[in-house]
């Protein structure tokens, strides 16, 4: 049977993918160090688990629910976003959804029409350009550059804007940078959407990562203009280490957030009741989890950073947010014979059995990138292997 067009164009996770390799060789007995994963190594906090367990027990998790979300669920988001930035939105400006990534999936299917186009700022996460290409839109790329932190600015946004220009991604903290944007950054690039009546969607799910004295700023922290100006897209996977619950939710326009619990209604019909009342007491019960995990990761970046920026032939500043370094290796490249970024990652997993991900999948060829979510002696000994290999290469 012959694929569908979309089906054939449809470019596979390059993360997912990196991670399945490390999984397939750690099943043949390969002591594989995965430094490539995008999810917490913690576990889920006990509160949550409970509440889940009880929402069972009592049979709330037993049936169907609103496609939009529990209202337990929509208070709590509603409630949180309120005390983490100061705005209350409505019960109609939310919707749940089956994780952030189908969140933003949603979005570009209710919002794009064919020909549509959408900024997205490179280095990217790797689901945005096939995503919006499902929606028919048409992914535009545009170099944040390196010696800017990785951040784009208005005079970038004007180089690469067009009568179809319909929405713009902006994804901070940065997802596989580390980047993170200040609020005066923030505010040009709301002001210049307003301006043109591109609209934002701001993938926020990073927001509680942040280290070292650095701040996250979210777009509805600024004016009423530029919030109405935006979709804000958030979840549960990674403050609190809920990647396997699926539960995300999306912050907006009401008429756009009804038309996506009516996606909902065909798709998924609703995302799991469990996952649901778990995501109630992430939201609303204590946050004592999230400030220790956020610390550990911090304890880890300041620890783990200057053994990679030593690395051979590498550059990279130290990023301030999420939990991923994206190191320019090029020079590493060039001194090691490769002439892609993907062959060096290919080969650092079969010979050095350390699995990254390459900077191909995120539109850039000169990086990679590694995870430091995970225990600090996988990380420091996946680093000494690289450097091992480099050292081999280099001989």
């Amino acid at each position: 049977m012959n694929l569908s067009k979309r089906a054939q164009r449809l470019e596979p996770s390059v993360t997912l993918s990196s991670a399945a390799k490390a999984n397939e060789l750690k099943a043949q007995g390969v002591d594989v160090l995965n430094l490539s994963l995008g999810q917490p190594d913690f576990v889920t906090p006990k509160n949550i688990q409970q509440a889940a367990i009880q929402s069972i027990e009592n049979g709330k998790a037993s049936f169907y629910v609103a496609s939009a979300g529990i209202p337990e669920l929509k208070k709590a988001i509603i409630q949180r976003t309120k005390e983490d930035f100061g705005f209350e939105y409505q019960m109609n400006e939310v919707v749940v959804s089956e994780g952030a990534k189908f969140a933003l999936y949603t979005l570009f299917q209710v919002l794009l029409d064919a020909g549509d186009e959408v900024i997205v700022p490179s280095p990217y996460w790797v689901s945005y350009s096939e995503q919006i290409k499902l929606a028919e839109g048409v992914p535009v790329f545009l170099e944040a550059k390196e010696s800017n932190g990785f951040k784009t600015t208005v005079a970038d946004l004007e180089q690469v804007r067009t009568d179809k220009t319909k929405l713009l991604v902006i994804n901070s903290p940065s997802n596989p940078t580390g980047a993170l944007y200040t609020q005066e950054e923030l505010e040009a690039i709301g002001e210049w959407a307003v301006q043109h009546d591109v609209h934002i969607i701001a993938d926020e799910i990073y927001g509680k990562l942040v280290y070292n004295g650095n701040r996250f700023v979210s777009f509805i922290e600024l004016s009423d203009e530029i919030r109405r100006q935006c979709f804000v897209v958030n979840g549960v996977s990674k403050a609190y280490s809920m990647t396997g619950w699926r539960i995300g939710y999306i912050l907006g326009n009401k008429e756009v957030i009804k038309a996506i619990a009516d996606l909902n209604s065909q798709s998924i019909s609703n995302c799991a009741a469990v996952s649901q009342y778990a995501a109630v007491e992430a939201l609303a019960g204590p946050q004592d989890s999230v400030e220790e995990m956020r610390r550990t990761f911090e304890e880890r970046l300041n620890r783990v950073y200057p053994q990679v920026a030593a690395l051979p032939g590498v550059s990279l500043e130290k990023p301030p947010s999420a939990f991923y370094l994206y190191p320019n290796v090029r020079e590493t490249l060039t001194m090691c014979g490769y002439e892609n970024v993907t062959d060096f990652v290919n080969d650092l997993l079969t010979e050095a059995h350390v699995a990254v991900v390459t900077g191909e999948g995120f539109g850039t060829s000169d990086h990679i990138r590694l995870s430091y979510a995970a225990d600090i002696e996988t990380i420091e000994r996946g680093v000494e292997r690289i450097k091992n290999f480099i050292d081999k290469k280099r001989q």
